[in-house]
């Protein structure tokens, strides 16, 4: 395990994909907790989540780095270093609206 993060390089974006996770919404899964990929925007469940996508995104995509996708929550988690970090310019990121966790929100 590192102490360091050794791929800052890789955080691209702040923007999301959507208010929840992408494939649990194709499916009619359902989430935990959400969170988004800083290189491509992807949001995935969380390991807490019965399909884990957004672990599955990164096995797929190599995409190392996830952030949190919940409100006041800025941290961030590198799956190759194993290491969870803050950084100032990451702090205020974008989330999910409100109602989208657990998720989906209920139709009814």
């Amino acid at each position: 395990m590192s102490d360091t993060c050794t791929h800052l390089d890789t955080i691209l974006t702040k923007e999301a994909s959507g208010p929840g996770c992408v494939e649990c919404m194709e499916t009619g899964g359902h989430w935990v907790h959400l969170r988004r990929c800083t290189e491509c925007a992807h949001i995935g469940c969380c390991d807490s989540s019965p399909s884990r996508h957004a672990t599955a995104h990164f096995h797929s995509s190599g995409h190392p780095i996830i952030q949190s996708y919940e409100p006041e929550e800025d941290w961030l988690w590198c799956n190759v270093d194993d290491l969870d970090f803050e950084l100032e310019d990451q702090m205020d990121s974008v989330s999910h609206p409100p109602g989208w966790s657990p998720g989906p929100p209920s139709s009814g």
